[in-house]
């Protein structure tokens, strides 16, 4: 079992909570309201310019040049790639750049971008990694699942493209690619086990982040973990 099953093993309701969301069951069903779908896309795009932002730490946070090619290469897969392509599937739906860029972040786009920017600040590149892989991983997780259901790559979902494009062969091997980034790469004790970090970070809020808050183990302030209410990406 890798780093990442191990985690997601340890916090099976918040993971859960994420990748069984109603949001992700409607995109399967097609049953899910055109607003909050189109709402998800403008915070997407949102999302995506502070996730560029944490490749770019993550560059910085390297030790080695192979690391920091990998995260130049995530940065710019976001920067060169993913932001037009998402814009152009944006325009499909009725949404214009000038529009999308202009709206404000939800709570919940703040909530998970900055907190995996905190922990990158805070830490080194494996609490950075460990905070971005809900994310790439989760989406292939969850498109993958979608698509095994009957009906949900059909054309009357109006959602088929974007379960396609997230279940994938070129998505899937990007989300692999991400999961063996995330191998252990701190020095172990005489126990072989990771030290724990000597820090104290703020808590995630979202849930992508948070079912992964004790993975290393980390001490959050304001104890506990940082309070019960979890904040998803997709709205309802």
């Amino acid at each position: 079992m890798d780093l990442f099953d191990r985690l997601k093993a340890a916090r099976p309701l918040a993971w859960s909570a994420y990748v069984d969301h109603a949001f992700v069951d409607g995109l399967g069903t097609g049953a899910l309201p055109v607003a909050a779908f189109r709402t998800y896309l403008v915070q997407d795009y949102l999302f995506l310019i502070q996730f560029a932002r944490a490749y770019a730490l993550a560059v910085f946070k390297s030790r080695t040049l192979a690391d920091m090619r990998a995260a130049h290469r995530g940065l710019s897969a976001i920067l060169d790639k993913e932001m037009d392509l998402h814009l152009a599937y944006c325009a499909e739906w009725g949404l214009d750049a000038a529009a999308i860029e202009a709206t404000p972040e939800a709570r919940a786009t703040t909530a998970y971008t900055r907190y995996v920017i905190d922990v990158g600040l805070s830490g080194d590149l494996l609490d950075l990694n460990v905070a971005l892989a809900p994310c790439v991983v989760g989406y292939a997780e969850i498109a993958t699942k979608l698509a095994a259901r009957p009906g949900a790559l059909d054309p009357p979902n109006p959602y088929a493209r974007w379960i396609a494009e997230y279940a994938s062969e070129g998505y899937v091997e990007v989300a692999a690619a991400a999961r063996e980034a995330r191998r252990p790469c701190r020095p172990r004790d005489d126990r072989g086990a990771l030290r724990r970090p000597r820090r104290h970070l703020r808590p995630g809020l979202a849930a992508r982040g948070r079912f992964l808050a004790d993975g290393p183990r980390r001490r959050l302030r304001r104890g506990g973990e940082g309070g019960r209410r979890l904040l998803f990406l997709f709205p309802t």
